[in-house]
């Protein structure tokens, strides 16, 4: 997988103030793992930029999309397979870390517990859960890209399933489906965002657009 300094993420994601911002929170969670399942990793998973890691798997269903990753090397190892037989597929405690970026809106609301459920078996140490606050109506930009949200996830709901949750994105109503900035001007807004993100939200995820949920497994 290819690496990057934190110079390079910045000259890469600005003007994007917020991928930066998402790309350090996943740093942050991962500086104690090694190996990483990345699942529901898509054509460009923010992974790439998070540095000291020793081997990482990308698992997606949309084959256009994994080969879009193979491509742009997020990833040291891809796999293409529904998602939803990751406990078929990795003996529990396979990676040192499992995340799922923008993945569990997707699932209705049970089979998004019975997901959730499946990465905590499969990681040693910690699951890092990235999802909008809440549902938030979102449909596919093409056949079979699995970008449909069926469900939402609260705040509430993830610290009761144990994890740890910062709010992300910055205030829910500047935020619309793929976390594009409601209003305009957008850079106006984006900044706004960011502010708010860095100066209230990320303490008070109930009121932000987005939530970045780390729970420790127990091993």
């Amino acid at each position: 997988m290819k690496s990057d300094s934190i110079v390079s993420v910045f000259r890469k994601l600005f003007p994007d103030l917020s991928g930066i911002i998402y790309v350090m929170q996943l740093r942050a969670a991962l500086r104690d793992c090694r190996t990483v399942l990345d699942v529901g990793c898509g054509s460009q998973s923010p992974l790439r930029y998070v540095g000291n890691l020793a081997h990482t798997t990308g698992v997606d269903a949309h084959a256009a999309a994994l080969e879009k990753a193979k491509a742009s090397g997020t990833h040291d190892e891809y796999c293409a397979m529904d998602i939803r037989g990751l406990s078929d597929a990795f003996p529990t405690g396979a990676f040192d870390a499992c995340i799922a970026l923008d993945v569990v809106e997707h699932f209705g609301k049970e089979e998004g517990a019975l997901f959730l459920d499946a990465l905590e078996h499969i990681a040693r140490k910690k699951v890092v859960v990235f999802t909008p606050n809440g549902f938030v109506p979102q449909g596919n930009t093409e056949a079979g890209d699995y970008q449909e949200h069926l469900a939402g996830w609260t705040a509430d709901e993830m610290i009761g399933r144990g994890y740890v949750v910062t709010g992300a994105l910055g205030l829910k109503n500047l935020r619309s489906e793929y976390h594009k900035i409601r209003f305009k001007p957008k850079w106006l807004w984006l900044i706004f965002s960011v502010l708010s993100d860095i100066c209230y939200t990320r303490f008070y995820p109930q009121s932000a657009a987005a939530l970045f949920c780390v729970k420790q497994v127990a091993s």
